[in-house]
């Protein structure tokens, strides 16, 4: 069945729960870009060394398990809908509290912040869309979802190409701000999740009568060792994506010499490029499995490394970057399904968000540590091709250790 026609058979509530979860996400993905295309033109004004002003990714990545745990419990608690605005809200504020930012310290302690806030997006929002959706066509939902993400970097790579000459990053920081309008249209058109409502029902029952939820303790000490596998799983694929994204436009602005008109279009393709890949390998794990498409994306980037890291012009470097994006956010494309299979129902917005941002936090110096490296050695495709190959291997066996989990029912509360 084609991805239209999945959608084609989606109610209204089902729709807009996708959507509204898809839109924060992507929005999330836009703020956290933002900084990304901006790092050159950051140091220049505060007077240091891009490594510097990329440890804000750092602060981000490192604090975004904390607002994972947070929002993701609170999620579970008191509903998916809420905490989701309430997050969207956050992080938006505080994206405009950086376009105020007297000092490069300053900044340090907003992008921590915003990491906290960007933490808990991800969670609640596939929570509510994965226990509204129906299980078929769930591996195409996923790959969309995922890629989010990718239109985030589309829309600041058109941001920076369109506008940064004319309000420089602090106007784009500003323009940042905007997703908190998203709060009007979840608060107008999206539906609480019909799993949360269920159980919070079986709760107030089961308290009312004094009863226990029988063998929730249990399942979720159970639940520990596969939660522990994925943390190890999203540590990898943090350092597939972030290894690969985070010090590239830094890459294409000081070794190979681009314009900020230039890398952004550049941006914008391989944004393009994740789009694709994530819909293609989630639509492909329908059919082959969620570890199967992992593994081939993953290992299918290896090849990809002389356009990327190597290419002697703008077109041979955009090719390589679409090429190899279209593969890092294939494999990313399965995550959302994937992990939300794996998570029983009281902890869902909570586990896989968690385990997700832990793997970030793990990862958190990837970004400072290789500008670091490739200021050292002068060297930024070395710096490159050494993560793809070194990540891609790592994925590819990580995910051939796990589970298979595809079509699990998700409406048990």
């Amino acid at each position: 069945m084609s991805v239209i026609e999945h959608f084609r058979r989606l109610d209204s509530r089902q729709r807009h729960a996708f959507l509204g979860a898809f839109l924060g996400w992507t929005l999330d993905s836009l703020d956290f870009f933002l900084l990304i295309f901006c790092v050159k033109a950051i140091a220049g004004e505060f007077g240091t060394q891009p490594s510097a002003v990329l440890g804000a990714v750092f602060m981000t990545q490192a604090f975004r398990p904390v607002g994972a745990l947070l929002f993701g419990m609170l999620a579970d608690r008191y509903g998916r809908r809420p905490v989701l605005m309430f997050n969207i809200l956050s992080f938006s504020v505080i994206e405009l509290c950086c376009a105020f930012a007297p000092s490069l310290n300053v900044l340090l302690v907003l992008r921590a912040l915003f990491g906290i806030a960007m933490g808990g997006e991800w969670g609640v929002g596939a929570a509510l869309a994965f226990e509204t959706l129906p299980k078929e066509g769930r591996g195409a939902f996923s790959g969309i979802l995922q890629e989010g993400y990718a239109l985030g970097s589309i829309l600041a790579s058109a941001a920076f190409a369109l506008l940064f000459h004319l309000i420089g990053w602090r106007g784009l920081f500003i323009v940042g701000a905007t997703p908190a309008l998203l709060v009007f249209y979840v608060q107008a058109r999206v539906a609480e999740s019909p799993v949360w409502l269920a159980g919070a029902r079986k709760r107030r029952a089961r308290a009312a009568s004094g009863l226990a939820v029988p063998g929730a303790t249990r399942n979720l000490i159970a639940f520990l060792p596969t939660f522990l596998f994925l943390v190890v799983l999203m540590t990898a694929f943090m350092s597939f994506s972030h290894g690969t994204q985070d010090v590239y436009p830094t890459f294409l602005s000081v070794q190979a010499g681009l314009r900020p008109e230039t890398i952004g279009v550049i941006g914008v393709l391989y944004g393009l490029g994740s789009i694709a890949g994530g819909f293609v390998f989630g639509a492909l794990s329908e059919k082959w499995g969620r570890k199967r498409a992992i593994v081939t994306a993953a290992l299918l980037a290896i090849p990809v490394i002389p356009l990327y890291a190597y290419g002697h012009s703008a077109v041979v470097l955009g090719v390589g970057a679409v090429l190899m994006q279209f593969m890092v956010q294939g494999a990313w494309g399965v995550v959302p399904a994937y992990l939300t299979e794996l998570s029983p129902a009281p902890v869902r917005a909570t586990a896989p968000g968690l385990a997700y941002q832990l793997g970030g936090l793990i990862t958190s110096w990837n970004g400072k540590g290789q500008a670091l490296a490739a200021e050292r050695w002068g060297n930024y495709p070395a710096v490159l091709a050494i993560t793809v190959v070194v990540v891609a291997v790592a994925l590819a066996g990580l995910a051939l250790l796990g589970r298979e989990a595809k079509g699990r029912e998700m409406s048990e509360a």
